[in-house]
């Protein structure tokens, strides 16, 4: 279904809801947002930026997410 995608736009607090498989893909790149308090309304663009990330790196998770914690 398209609304079970994950994208750029979805707050951190939705995600790990919505995908709680989301929590060891996001560590894996460095992204540690399960304890942080930011997390609940800051977007996953918004925190990769933030980490460093690349236009290519973001995608690169997103794909990354969206193939393993969405099953």
């Amino acid at each position: 279904m398209a609304n079970d995608k994950i994208n750029k736009d979805m707050t951190f607090g939705d995600l790990l809801r919505r995908f709680p498989r989301a929590a060891p893909i996001l560590t894996g790149y460095g992204m540690h947002c399960i304890g942080c308090h930011i997390a609940v309304t800051e977007t996953i663009e918004q925190g990769a930026r933030a980490h460093g990330m690349d236009d290519g790196t973001i995608q690169k998770m997103l794909q990354d997410l969206n193939q393993n914690a969405t099953i």
